[in-house]
């Protein structure tokens, strides 16, 4: 049997008039679609420090607080099939945080070099995130489920 690998992610939330989710899209890359910061956990890296580091290499913002552990996720890898056991984070940051920018990605893995194009969305979202990494948001406020279609069934 395969470990899975070890993986963190980051609902990373600012109050304004209501609550906002830190989101990105890959620049030049349409299809990867919006996603919330995440990825590998290294050797004995703790998870919220893991989670912190995520959120900075891909986003620039080192003015967040971990709050609370959301969920744990042991699901495949959507391309490779591998198996992975995601860890995902409530986080607060300052209202003073900009609306969007875009940022190229630190550190050495898979994302170094790329360029994300960061913004903040309304929740509850009005479309699912890239992957169903919206799927846990729920669990830090009911009120804020994606939302789904009535008549379908579907996510919108």
């Amino acid at each position: 049997m395969t470990r899975p690998r070890i993986r963190v992610a980051a609902y990373v939330i600012r109050h304004r008039s209501g609550p906002e989710l830190l989101v990105f899209d890959h620049v030049g890359a349409p299809t990867a679609g919006t996603q919330v910061p995440a990825g590998g956990v290294g050797p004995d890296e703790e998870l919220e420090l893991a989670v912190l580091r995520e959120v900075a290499e891909e986003t620039g913002l080192s003015d967040v607080a971990v709050v609370r552990q959301v969920a744990v996720e042991d699901k495949p890898h959507p391309e490779s099939g591998q198996p992975r056991r995601t860890t995902f984070f409530f986080l607060r940051t300052s209202t003073d945080t900009p609306d969007e920018w875009d940022h190229r990605v630190s550190g050495d893995g898979e994302d170094a070099d790329l360029t994300f194009a960061c913004r903040f969305l309304a929740l509850p979202l009005k479309q699912p995130l890239a992957d169903e990494q919206d799927t846990w948001l729920s669990r830090i406020d009911p009120l804020w489920a994606t939302y789904e279609s009535s008549d379908s069934g579907d996510r919108l």
